[in-house]
């Protein structure tokens, strides 16, 4: 399996599920300098420890954030940024009067979010050992089956 270091382990499972996240505030105003960036930055670590989701790399931009997230595969990437995008706009609100003013509501995040998968390996990669597993030609080259 190559580099294992870069494998997490789990009580029945070794993964490896990376995710590449970025969000913005709404309407992408650049609200996230100075003490609320660093106080966006602990609430991230905290959330993220507190689900087993390891930071890979981050970056907080003024109006937007980006994630590299380590993953244990039980919990669904919607899950990771609904509980980072509600409990951070919960604490930024409360922490920060200006934030609560400028964005009425109670929401501070735009609706929606990218995200992709990431790994050490490309998918032709992945389709080459899978078919490579001593598999004797067959007619369905990309989904074998083997006794």
């Amino acid at each position: 399996m190559g580099a294992m270091s870069s494998y997490r382990k789990g009580a029945h499972t070794i993964y490896q599920c990376h995710y590449h996240f970025v969000f913005a505030p709404k309407y992408r105003k650049p609200v996230l300098r100075g003490d609320v960036g660093l106080r966006l930055r602990v609430l991230i670590r905290e959330i993220c420890s507190a689900l087993d989701v390891q930071i890979m790399q981050g970056h907080i931009r003024p109006d937007h954030v980006h994630l590299l997230l380590s993953t244990p595969p039980n919990i669904a990437p919607s899950r990771v940024m609904q509980a980072i995008k509600g409990k951070t706009s919960h604490h930024l609100m409360m922490d920060f009067r200006s934030l609560a003013r400028e964005f009425w509501g109670r929401h501070l995040w735009a609706r929606g979010y990218f995200v992709a998968t990431s790994g050490n390996v490309t998918d032709d990669a992945i389709e080459k050992y899978i078919a490579e597993q001593g598999a004797e030609p067959q007619d369905d080259r990309d989904f074998k089956v083997t006794d």
